[in-house]
């Protein structure tokens, strides 16, 4: 053995022996969380609150039988909006082919899936933006006019609406981590019944100060806007009173007017797998001036997925503002020119919703917002990923107990990147999680303008030390290969189900 290859494999042997370290709002096994810790809950993001696998649905009807060609220059919408409107539940399978869509594929009903041969098959090719085929003005906060394709929409599109009604009023304040609730009447609740824990802010914006916890910054335009929303599920039921299966994610109090809602929305169990969406080779031309090439959106839906997809050329990836909802085996490249920050588009994927899940994606490109939580989103993960240079992009508004974990995030050069507009509160709100992200450039705790200090960073690629202060700052300088779990989201899953 030559001298090289013997230091080769005792440092190999000694990174080995390693011994794993545990974050200390953790544990080993999760012995030392409570509901109440400043870690949050994170096992309930994606499909069926993690607790079923992603279906296979069996062979449906081919989008061919309506007329589909697949040759690339045969305009394909209408044979795909016929599908649509025949098939009432079931698959539409697309098989390989490049197929012209210059419509909008609105997905509206439970139970539908859109299904290719592959992402390296079947391909969906959309010549023409969102705003030419169906144009959608609005203008930025400070009042640049620029099309809402901006930052919503896209060519499928499921649309359902959650049906949330209130069912009865909160009658006593709660703490983040209890739960039950009292409640004015406990008639119209039943074991096993699906809700929606609401409350909405005051005029002196005194919720989201809460959820800043009392760091916010400047939040004059939210205006009383705020908004908490919690699904759960009933499992009890006694005089005016309501257990439901999950903790409480914040604290209600009476004066933010607190109340259960019904949560039965139109649009689950839908999907959109196995394909590639691809848009024109054009120069991005920068921050607002998108017209809409953006490839999959979820709104007002629940349990529903997108699996297996390959994103070419995009203003942006994919919106998901649901509840629940899962995108996995995410891929998104792009030969376009880009822009004076170097993207080549607007978003990534961006949640605006609650207890969703990105995972298994690859960032090829760069995105002005990789990665875009908005509009008070809580309870998301984004995990096992990698891109070439990621942002967690916070776009304030709120957005709190969200979590980036088991990340490879590239260069490292503009991880607390951000945007949203001013007066909007912090980009991060309270228990914004980090954990095990690892990136070229070490990496520092976010400067005081990203977040409060109950944001939590375990795991981070750094070469600073340790910052911990129960209630302040949270910064673990654990190596992110030593951190153990690897993982958080999914170790409080299996302890979770194994309960």
């Amino acid at each position: 053995m030559t001298i090289a290859a013997y230091v080769f494999l005792v440092l190999a042997l000694g990174t080995a022996a390693a011994p794993p370290e545990y974050s200390a709002l953790w544990g080993k096994n999760g012995e030392k969380w409570t509901p109440q810790s400043r870690l949050p809950d994170f096992s309930y993001a994606g499909y069926h609150c993690g607790e079923k696998p992603l279906p296979t649905l069996p062979a449906g009807v081919n989008v061919k039988n309506f007329g589909a060609k697949g040759d690339g220059v045969s305009d394909d919408s209408q044979a795909f909006l016929d599908a649509l409107a025949a098939v009432k539940v079931g698959a539409i399978e697309i098989p390989p082919g490049r197929y012209k869509i210059t419509r909008i594929l609105e997905i509206s009903r439970s139970g539908i899936v859109l299904r290719g041969a592959g992402p390296d098959k079947t391909t969906l090719f959309c010549p023409t933006p969102l705003n030419e085929i169906k144009p959608n003005w609005g203008a930025t906060t400070s009042g640049q006019r620029t099309s809402n394709y901006s930052w919503s929409g896209g060519f499928i599109w499921f649309r359902g609406d959650l049906r949330a009604k209130p069912l009865a009023t909160v009658t006593a304040d709660a703490r983040r981590g209890d739960t039950a609730l009292a409640v004015s009447d406990s008639a119209r609740f039943q074991p096993g019944q699906r809700i929606q824990i609401f409350q909405s802010d005051t005029a002196e914006n005194s919720l989201a100060a809460y959820l800043y916890s009392g760091d916010a910054g400047d939040t004059a335009k939210l205006r009383g806007s705020t908004r908490t929303a919690l699904a759960c599920r009933v499992t009890q039921v006694a005089s005016n009173q309501v257990h439901f299966d999950r903790p409480l994610r914040c604290d209600m109090k009476l004066q933010w007017q607190p109340q259960i809602r019904s949560f039965d929305p139109t649009v689950t169990e839908s999907g959109l797998e196995n394909l590639c969406f691809e848009f024109p080779n054009t120069p991005y031309q920068g921050h607002f001036k998108e017209l809409g090439y953006n490839a999959a959106a979820m709104q007002g839906c629940a349990d529903c997925w997108i699996r297996n997809i390959r994103i070419v050329n995009s203003d942006s990836g994919l919106f998901l503002n649901g509840y629940f909802c899962t995108a996995q085996g995410v891929t998104i490249e792009s030969a376009r020119q880009v822009d004076r920050s170097g993207s080549t588009g607007h978003h990534g994927v961006s949640f605006y919703g609650h207890d969703n899940l990105l995972t298994d994606f690859d960032y090829r490109t760069q995105f002005i917002h990789d990665i875009s939580v908005d509009g008070g989103a809580s309870g998301n993960v984004s995990a096992n990923g990698k891109g070439v240079d990621l942002c967690f992009d916070h776009h304030k508004r709120t957005c709190y107990e969200n979590l980036f974990v088991n990340l490879d995030a590239g260069a490292g050069t503009h991880l607390w990147r951000h945007g949203g507009g001013d007066a909007l509160g912090k980009p991060c709100a309270a228990r914004g999680t980090f954990w095990n992200i690892r990136a070229a450039r070490p990496q520092n705790y976010p400067p005081a303008e990203f977040g409060p200090p109950s944001m939590n960073l375990i795991g981070v690629r750094t070469s600073g030390p340790s910052v911990i202060v129960p209630d302040g700052k949270w910064f673990e300088a654990i190596a992110p290969e030593a951190v153990s779990p690897q993982d958080i989201h999914q170790a409080q899953l299996a302890r979770r189900l194994a309960r």
